[in-house]
Parts: C-alpha cells; sequence; structure tokens
C-alpha cells in the first residue's frame, strides 16, 4: 500500500504532466474552425465574433496606406478627427473611431445588400481601412492643409482594379475612391481641395440640417482668416475657390433657422439649390430623389458629403449642432439608394460626436449604416474606368 504522502506525490507529478502535455498540443477540432470560419451560401465573410479584435469599418481588413505608398484599393476608408471648427458642441474628433465601433456588425450575416443586390464585402473590389489621417489640434489651417495632403496622397495612387486603363482624372488615370469618416464638417473644404487638384471642380450633393454657405461675417463675426473657416463657411470658401461645378450643387435634408432671407440668396451665389426636409411630407422619398437627379445629372463626377444632423435628433442625437424636425433613418438610406446611378467618386460623413450617443451607439450605428449604402453603390457602379464621366471643360 502507499502512503498518503505518496498518493500526493504521484497526483502532483500527473498533473503537471498532463499540463505539460496540453501546453504542447495545438487546438484542433471544431474549435479551430470556429476562429475563422466563413458563412455558408455567397457571401464568404468570416464570421469570427464581431466585438472581438481591433474595430476596423465593418471589420474591413487595415492597411497603413499613409506610410505605405504600394498599398493598393478600390475604395479606402480614412479617418479626419478634426473639430476645432465646430460652433456649438465639440467631440466630432472622435467620429471616426465611434463609427468604425458602430459598423462592427455590418457584415455579421454576410454583408449582402437586399435592396441594391450586392454586397460591398464580397466583390470586384479591394475595399480598406487605412485608418486615421494625423491632425494636430492647435493650429486650425495646418490641420486643414494635413487633411488635404493625406487625402491627396491616398486618392492620387494607383487603384487595385484597372491601374492601368484611362480615366477622367488626374493625367488621365484611373483613381481608388476614399470615403472619409469625419470629424466636423470644415474637414469638407480640405478635401475638395484634394478632389479638385485630381479632377477640376465637381458636383457636391450636400445632405445637412444646415446650408454651411454662410459669408464669414454673417456666421462666426470672421475675427481673422483662420476663423472665418469653420463648419458653417466652408462651402462659401468651396465656391470663392472654385471648387464646385457651376449650378449643379444640391442640399438635402436643410431646416435651419437663418440670420435673414439673404441667406438663401448668398446660398443660390455658391451655385447651390434647396431640397428643405419638410418637402419629404408632400414628394416622400421618390420625389427627393428626383430633385436630386435632376439636378445633379448622371453624366457628372460627384462628391457626396454627408452630415449626421440630417437625421433628427431623435435617430442621431450624437452630433454637434442637432436640428429638430429631421428625416428617419430609414428615409436617409432609401434617398442615398436612389442615387445609385450616379458617379460617386468619393464621399465624406461628419459630425458624429460619440460622447452625446446613447448606450446603444445610435448615432454611430447609423452613420455606419448610411455609409454602407454608399459603399454598396461604388461597388455596384464598378471601377472608374468604367463609369463615363465628363471631364470638366476646365481640364
Amino acid at each position: 500500500m502507499h502512503s498518503a504522502s505518496t498518493l500526493l506525490a504521484l497526483g502532483l507529478a500527473t498533473a503537471v504532466a498532463a499540463h505539460g502535455n496540453h501546453q504542447q498540443q495545438p487546438i484542433e477540432g471544431p474549435l479551430q474552425s470556429l476562429w475563422y470560419n466563413t458563412l455558408p451560401g455567397d457571401g464568404g465573410t468570416q464570421a469570427d465574433s464581431v466585438f472581438s479584435g481591433i474595430s476596423t469599418f465593418g471589420r474591413l481588413p487595415y492597411q497603413p496606406c499613409l506610410g505605405h505608398s504600394a498599398i493598393q484599393y478600390d475604395i479606402a476608408f480614412i479617418g479626419a478627427p478634426f473639430d476645432t471648427g465646430t460652433s456649438y458642441r465639440p467631440g466630432a474628433r472622435f467620429g471616426p473611431s465611434g463609427i468604425r465601433q458602430g459598423s462592427r456588425r455590418l457584415n455579421l450575416y454576410g454583408g449582402y445588400n437586399v435592396p441594391l443586390a450586392t454586397n460591398p464585402f464580397n466583390s470586384w473590389a479591394t475595399v480598406l481601412d487605412c485608418g486615421d489621417i494625423p491632425v494636430t489640434s492647435y493650429d486650425n489651417t495646418y490641420a486643414l492643409r494635413q487633411i488635404e495632403e493625406g487625402h491627396f496622397h491616398l486618392l492620387t495612387r494607383p487603384p487595385a482594379t484597372d491601374a492601368s486603363k484611362a480615366g477622367p482624372a488626374l493625367a488621365g488615370r484611373t483613381l481608388p475612391r476614399l470615403i472619409t469618416l469625419g470629424g466636423d464638417h470644415t474637414i469638407t473644404l480640405p478635401l475638395l481641395r484634394s478632389i479638385n487638384r485630381a479632377y477640376g471642380p465637381v458636383t457636391v450633393i450636400h445632405f445637412d440640417s444646415h446650408l454651411d454657405t454662410w459669408r464669414p461675417k454673417v456666421f462666426g463675426g470672421s475675427p481673422s482668416d483662420v476663423a472665418s473657416v469653420n463648419h458653417g463657411t466652408y462651402f462659401y470658401h468651396a465656391s470663392q475657390e472654385g471648387l464646385l461645378r457651376n449650378d449643379t450643387n444640391i442640399h438635402a435634408g436643410i431646416r435651419t433657422t437663418l440670420s435673414g432671407p439673404s441667406d438663401y440668396d448668398n446660398d443660390g451665389y455658391c451655385g447651390f439649390q434647396i431640397v428643405e426636409a419638410r418637402e419629404i411630407d408632400t414628394i416622400g422619398t421618390a420625389g427627393i430623389i428626383k430633385k436630386i437627379l435632376d439636378r445633379v445629372g448622371t453624366t457628372n463626377p460627384v462628391y457626396l458629403s454627408i452630415d449626421i444632423d440630417t437625421l433628427d435628433p431623435a435617430f442621431a442625437p450624437a452630433t454637434g449642432t442637432p436640428e429638430t424636425g429631421g428625416w428617419t433613418t430609414r428615409e436617409l438610406r432609401t434617398i442615398i439608394r436612389g442615387l445609385e446611378d450616379l458617379n460617386l467618386i468619393a464621399a465624406d460623413i461628419v459630425e458624429v460626436a460619440p460622447a452625446y450617443d446613447t448606450n446603444a451607439e445610435l448615432t454611430t450605428m447609423a452613420a455606419a449604416d448610411v455609409l454602407y449604402e454608399v459603399m454598396s453603390i461604388m461597388v455596384k457602379k464598378g471601377p472608374l474606368s468604367k463609369s463615363g464621366i465628363d471631364a470638366p471643360a476646365e481640364l
């Protein structure tokens, strides 16, 4: 018979040996397949936990594109964490990370977009999340230059698809598409400057509750040249700089108060037509879509800028300057899908300030879902080499 001390020693030795063997054996069988499984059907999207890992937009592959010029893509997401052009509530510098968090489950079931009959996560296109443009919070002028140069650096490299084919862009080359995560709406000015360097003047579709064409002396008082550029005046500057294609631009969702009727006159001088938010009550989403298409046309290069405050605060409370009486998330997504025939060359979504959101991430999810529609349109349209864009006469 063994003594109690002997049995204890044997037990400990067996446990140690078993533990050592366990560490030496790789985990195999059903657990291994669950780590990086793919969904059945035609989606092919990885089905690992959407709440784990580092957040990228829609859990797309991340690449440090700004640091490596050889990285190629057809569509790239890039953040611009800038919010020192706001007039009311700051916090949109955290918009890029918040939108990525809100996008985590976009391809949970495979990513197929039923209304648009396309899957932006499983298509001809190489789609990446390129991280953020480094932006200083201490010098607005320098920050806007950082955004312009970072965007231009990413915009003007050869795309992953049809890189050698001619297109209506920089030096006749086809370019990739960029989707920028803001940031307050001031960032659209340096983005349009970048676009102008590649394409010349472009048509802009602007979803917002505010005009953002105010003259600096009306909005902000313009105490300095730096202060004159903010999230309420950037389109005024874009017009003055010749970045907009004349008489093809449109606002949609407008419902702001004004300094007076002259604000609308000035808006017309800047080259915009206005669709008021309340018009949806009489003409519906189909009427809104028709107004946009009639104004924009289907052959122009189009830049799409979306302020999340287009949505009513009930659906998107986390924004810098909320205005009641806005559209629902469903209405905005329907209108965006109605633009599928347009030649979208780039887009942004702005004014998402996650600190004001609910615990349910209402605003960041809404922003991510809107960009899912934008990405789907870009993928469904195909490479820009096949878009048939009419180059501006100035080029």
